[in-house]
């Protein structure tokens, strides 16, 4: 008889849900994906899901013990911080494995123009002397950020999955889409709107890549937010196939 393990997957990334696309076909893994409903329409990955928050780390780790949760991953965006803290204490409390599974963040190459900021609140300092036409990555949280009135000079174009909501730039438009961004469009979108810098979250990955190359090509600079550190002690997959072995090893490795 096949002894069935689950695994929670802390999702919202390409990454969580290439995890689980690999997993589902584990006859010894049961896939649950948590997703936090920020976005109206997340593409669902396959499997089960839950979406929603659990109510702090003490909610999460009543969740793993209740639904006897086995190993949990932590998938989640980079700067998702705080439900990172979470699955670390959740992890600890109900004693089950931890893995954050991480991208690499990207890398400046030649030719790049790039200002490293600490946070939106520095990133929002630096605009006022880079440039007066900001293209804004970031998503639509952490508006207020950007919504000064030191700022009010500046004029914004807002990408993001679903609409902002208040506070935001004085002077903005919104562009709503999801990627994989194509290069061409992103060259596009810098012509037509007279970009002069793009502020940008260190994400990483390929989906959103193509503006960086975009920004080089244009010469433009960029200000990318750092991310915050994977909490100490927390073991990293910088692939959904590594995170897909941990999981297996770590669940069967005692048989």
């Amino acid at each position: 008889m096949v002894h069935v393990k689950h695994v929670l997957v802390l999702g919202g990334t390409t990454g969580a849900r290439r995890l689980v696309e690999s997993l589902v076909g584990e006859p010894r893994v049961r896939v649950t994906t948590s997703l936090a409903g920020r976005v109206a329409a997340p593409r669902l990955p396959p499997g089960d899901v839950r979406v929603g928050g659990f109510g702090g780390a003490e909610g999460l780790a009543e969740w793993v013990r209740e639904h006897r949760v086995d190993a949990l991953v932590d998938a989640t965006h980079p700067f998702a911080s705080t439900m990172s803290r979470n699955a670390v204490l959740a992890a600890a409390q109900a004693h089950v494995p931890l893995l954050a599974l991480r991208r690499p963040g990207w890398v400046a190459q030649d030719g790049d123009r790039w200002h490293s900021a600490g946070s939106l609140a520095e990133a929002a300092e630096l605009l006022p002397v880079l440039g007066e036409r900001v293209f804004l990555t970031t998503g639509r949280m952490g508006l207020a950020a950007f919504a000064g009135e030191g700022l009010d000079a500046l004029w914004f174009l807002v990408r993001s999955v679903d609409a902002p909501e208040p506070p935001c730039p004085r002077n903005m438009d919104v562009l709503l889409d999801r990627g994989p961004f194509s290069l061409d469009g992103e060259r596009e979108i810098i012509r037509r709107h007279g970009i002069d810098v793009l502020v940008t979250k260190d994400s990483g990955g390929d989906a959103t890549a193509p503006k960086l190359t975009a920004a080089r090509e244009a010469q433009i600079p960029v200000v990318v937010v750092r991310r915050p550190p994977v909490p100490e002690g927390v073991p990293v997959a910088a692939t959904p196939d590594e995170a897909g072995e941990w999981v297996v090893r770590k669940l069967y490795a005692s048989g």
